[in-house]
C-alpha cells in the first residue's frame, strides 16, 4: 500500500513550476518596463505621450528633462499619413 504523501509530490512539483514561471514572467515584464510598475487605464493621451517619449529617448517608459530634442527627432514624425489614392 502506497504512502499517502507520495500522491502529493506531483502536485507540489506542478505548483512549484507554476510559481517559478509566474515569477519569471513578472520579472521579465518588470525589466521590459524599465524597472517601473505597469500602467493601468492607459487612454489615448497616455499612449500619445508614451509614443513621444519613445521617439525622444528610445524607450517606451523613458523620460528626459533635456531642453533640446536629440538629433533626428525632427524626422521622426508621429503623424500617420494615409496612402495616396491615385
Amino acid at each position: 500500500m502506497g504512502v499517502p504523501f507520495e500522491a502529493l509530490i506531483p502536485y507540489a512539483i506542478c505548483l512549484g513550476m507554476f510559481g517559478v514561471s509566474g515569477a519569471a514572467l513578472s520579472k521579465i515584464r518588470h525589466m521590459q518596463n524599465g524597472g517601473k510598475r505597469p500602467r493601468h487605464s492607459v487612454d489615448q493621451w497616455d499612449r500619445q505621450m508614451m509614443d513621444r517619449d519613445r521617439r525622444l529617448t528610445g524607450f517606451l517608459r523613458g523620460q528626459t528633462d533635456s531642453v533640446k530634442a536629440p538629433a533626428g527627432f525632427e524626422l521622426s514624425n508621429a503623424w500617420r499619413l494615409e496612402k495616396a489614392i491615385v
